[in-house]
């Protein structure tokens, strides 16, 4: 077994100020993107540098809102029909990808209209970054001793200070390993070379959505939900699902119409 690392959740205090280790995460993972998305920008010379701002700027408000609305309605629904006013309770802690990751599409469908861009355009040139704020969230997690992972005896397991006293996975650096380092690599280098649209938005999908559902294997369930099924289907891998078909889907598609363009010409 391997000792929890204990870290104050707060990063810096100013008086009544508190900043936890989870917001900056979030605001290097918003960072890392804007540097990135300039980069990748400075390639194939479609987008300003205005316009770069503009997407970090509109794909933070989806994340945020599309993370928090996801969360009560996908995760803690009952307790939303009890407290509506609860969706409002940032402070209270409770993000959900899959509500981030349709927050961002809406998002960018609203954006891309204003400057005649297409949804699949949009998506396939941001979605080689998202790794990097999936990744830096996930440490974000461990840090603050949270969705930690199910009891376990293996040799790196720890035991998190209010998860009580059995060893667990540490299942938010699986996350950050897989949703983080892999995704980010596969994407981003599958992306350096051009791509029939909708096939890098397909790879994204397809690649998170199967290595979130192989963590929820380890990952201790949501209390308010459990397991839906048996002791192992878990909201995660339900939400997962639809994720891996539609981004195999996007990437049959996506090769298809080249495909007939090619053999049309």
């Amino acid at each position: 077994m391997i000792a929890y690392p204990s870290i104050d959740p707060v990063a810096i205090e100013l008086g009544p100020l508190k900043v936890h280790w989870y917001g900056l995460m979030y605001l290097l993972g918003f960072a890392a993107a804007y540097f990135l998305l300039n980069y990748r920008a400075q390639r194939n010379g479609q987008y300003t540098k205005d316009q770069i701002s503009d997407l970090v700027f509109w794909g933070a408000l989806g994340v945020i809102l599309g993370g928090r609305i996801g969360y009560v309605l996908f995760y803690n629904f009952s307790h939303f029909l009890q407290d509506p006013l609860s969706l409002f309770a940032i402070w209270e802690g409770g993000m959900s990808f899959h509500g981030g990751l349709l927050g961002v599409m809406i998002s960018l469908t609203l954006y891309g209209r204003k400057i005649n861009k297409t949804f699949f355009e949009l998506m396939d040139f941001i979605v080689p970054v998202v790794p990097i704020g999936l990744g830096a969230g996930r440490i974000g997690n461990f840090i603050g001793g949270e969705l930690w992972g199910r009891v376990t005896d293996v040799p790196w397991a720890m035991v998190f200070p209010r998860a009580g006293d059995l060893p667990r996975h540490p299942s938010q650096l699986y996350q950050f390993a897989l949703e983080g380092v892999a995704l980010f690599l596969i994407v981003w280098f599958f992306s350096s070379k051009e791509r029939p649209r909708m096939v890098v938005s397909g790879l994204f999908l397809a690649c998170y959505g199967v290595f979130r559902f192989i963590v929820e294997f380890v990952r201790q369930p949501d209390e308010q939900l459990g397991y839906l099924y048996g002791d192992w289907l878990t909201m995660g891998q339900v939400l997962s699902t639809p994720m891996i078909l539609i981004g195999v889907a996007f990437m049959v598609i996506g090769y298809k119409k080249q495909a007939q363009q090619t053999s049309a010409a």
